[in-house]
């Protein structure tokens, strides 16, 4: 068991390691784990496009497969993921690219595919993609797309039949309107809505004349839409499967001159890493920069951390990502951050709280970009009381609804911004805001006491979730009110996660889930704010708080060899539930734990 010394000295070095670990400019970028499912569009777009400059990058890319194939001959979207049919599929399609080498690898994928759906037919992976995402045609299309467009099957089996038509003549419309059409892909997806939707248009015309007439006559329109809403990088999202399959459609629909080709290729060249992979983003730049700074404040002591100089440099840097104009890409209003500083970012309801916080405790965030990004997210409220990730009322898909820990998150930054430089009515707006969030967040928790997150899963648990963190992230807006059934929802949340904890000290995404360093750092980050704010358990809590978060921070101390290592684990969720690991997650997590119970690890009583 790790002593006392062993914590506090893995406190330390960790914090001196995520110091450490900041660009020349002061902020963290960290180092997304590469994607096999990223690599494999990557690679197909690449093989399309046909530039002769290209033809080492899809070798490349298509060895970086054969060398990450699962035992079982199929591929996950990490390397530490199991296997599934989206990025199976994709991969069989990208070793099948030219004159590859990796003919072994291409049939064990096929083998795995085959065992998986049937058969190898576009019927057959029709079908399996339709257990996998139902009616959701956002990510099911672009594959089935992908794989025809990429030749995987033969003519004769008339591929384009067994793909859905995507109506991307509705693009030609004013994006207000789309929330009343009820689109079969949700926002983020417009690009692919409309590079796919003329590919299948072009390969299967419609047989209603007047639906054909209507295409043809918006396919100049749209396209124009889809170039001025690409980002001056040419990576739509900054996320290469939505850019790979926006180029891989455009060119098999006879558009490979085309602007945006031309673009997205470039986005595609510059993004791909040494060893022949792609990452599913390219980075998290401001979302971990927020992450690191609260988490060096966690204790108060942010100034102990970092001098006068490094702060007002990241203040500044934060400043500069804040959005000053309407979006073009969701039309989201100023006012709020993304997830990195780099032209693909959209602003969201979990970035733009981090730098609110991050802000304030810098003590850099001025009243009036503070006072437009707090009612920047009272406008993005649903009626039900929740936070939606990027609009409110544009579709009926996931990332529409509301989720448990982005409202948390926002609750926190409405509760640090406070009053300042805010009129009396926008006052109560704000006011109004937080009380309807705590009544929806009391609604939606589970009867166990658990709130399950969006963004974030667990690749073990029976439904992939990840109730730890939702609970974690709900856990932390303790303070923001001493209301009596508030407090009591959230003892009832602690006295859960407190029984979630593993009897090696850690926590995984649920009960009896195998311990990770991210999970077990969020929890305890819950359980030192819970202390803080005087909140106790349950009696029938199996531990009191003392007692797990001193097992947690042993297990921290153990786990990371006290300081010296940080393995991550895929715990992120992105677009179409595309699991990913962070580098700095695992370093983020562990440190700001730390912070926050260090003051109860040192003989100090808690609330039992």
């Amino acid at each position: 068991m790790s002593s006392p010394e062993a914590i506090r000295k893995t406190l330390s070095r960790g914090r001196e390691r995520l110091l450490a670990e900041r660009e020349a400019g002061g902020w963290w970028k960290g180092e997304l784990s590469s994607s096999a499912l990223s690599t494999a569009t990557a690679c197909t777009a690449l093989s399309m496009a046909g530039e002769a400059e290209d033809q080492g990058r899809v070798r490349a890319a298509q060895a970086w497969l054969a060398a990450h194939q699962n035992a079982d001959g199929g591929y996950g979207d990490t390397v530490d993921s199991p296997s599934n049919l989206s990025t199976s599929a994709l991969a069989w399609m990208a070793l099948g690219q030219g004159s590859t080498v990796e003919g072994e690898s291409r049939s064990r994928v096929a083998l795995w595919l085959r065992q998986r759906l049937g058969g190898l037919g576009p019927k057959e992976l029709a079908k399996g993609l339709r257990e996998v995402y139902a009616d959701d045609h956002t990510f099911a299309v672009p594959i089935q797309v992908a794989c025809t467009a990429g030749g995987c099957f033969d003519k004769q089996s008339k591929p384009w039949r067994a793909i859905p038509r995507l109506p991307y003549e509705l693009a030609a419309l004013p994006g207000v309107l789309f929330k009343w059409l009820g689109l079969p892909v949700v926002s983020y997806a417009l690009p692919a809505l409309i590079a796919i939707g003329q590919a299948i248009e072009s390969q299967r015309p419609s047989r209603n004349p007047l639906t054909r007439c209507l295409r043809w006559a918006t396919r100049g329109a749209t396209l124009r839409k889809l170039e001025r809403i690409q980002p001056h990088g040419g990576g739509y999202l900054e996320a290469t499967p939505l850019t790979s399959f926006v180029v891989l459609s455009l060119v098999s629909c006879g558009q490979a001159g085309h602007a945006v080709v031309r673009e997205g290729l470039g986005f595609l060249r510059n993004s791909m890493r040494a060893d022949g992979s792609w990452p599913i983003d390219s980075d998290l730049a401001t979302w971990l920069s927020t992450l690191a700074i609260n988490a060096l404040a966690a204790n108060g002591d942010l100034e102990q951390h970092l001098d006068e100089h490094a702060r007002q440099a990241l203040g500044t840097w934060l400043h500069q990502q804040q959005h000053q104009r309407v979006h073009a890409y969701t039309g989201a209003a100023p006012g709020g951050w993304a997830w990195t500083p780099l032209p693909g970012g959209v602003p969201d309801a979990d970035d733009t709280p981090g730098a609110l916080l991050a802000l304030a405790n810098l003590g850099l965030g001025t009243e009036k970009s503070n006072a437009a990004a707090a009612l920047w997210l009272c406008d993005l409220q649903n009626k039900d009381g929740g936070m939606p990730t990027f609009c409110k009322g544009w579709g009926r898909l996931p990332f529409d609804a509301s989720c448990p820990d982005l409202s948390a998150h926002a609750l926190r930054a409405w509760h640090r911004v406070g009053s300042k430089s805010l009129s009396a009515k926008e006052v109560q707006r704000l006011q109004g805001a937080q009380a309807r969030t705590r009544e929806y967040l009391m609604a939606c928790q589970e009867p166990r006491g658990t709130w399950v997150p969006l963004w974030f899963g667990n690749q073990h648990t029976p439904q992939q979730t990840n109730p730890v963190y939702g609970t974690s992230r709900v856990l932390r807006a303790v303070h923001t009110s001493s209301d009596g059934p508030w407090r009591a929802a959230l003892q009832r949340a602690l006295t859960w996660l407190l029984s979630a904890q593993n009897t090696d000290g850690g926590f995984g995404g649920d009960v009896g889930i195998s311990s990770t360093l991210e999970e077990t750092g969020l929890a305890l980050e819950a359980l030192g704010e819970a202390a803080k704010a005087g909140l106790a358990p349950q009696p029938s809590a199996p531990h009191n708080l003392l007692e797990a978060m001193r097992r947690g921070a042993e297990y921290l101390a153990e786990a990371t060899c006290e300081g010296t290592q940080f393995d991550p684990q895929p715990i992120g969720l992105y677009f179409a539930k595309l699991w990913y690991s962070e580098r700095l997650y695992p370093l983020i997590f562990s440190v700001s734990a730390l912070e926050l119970c260090q003051p109860y690890l040192v003989g100090a009583t808690v609330p039992r």
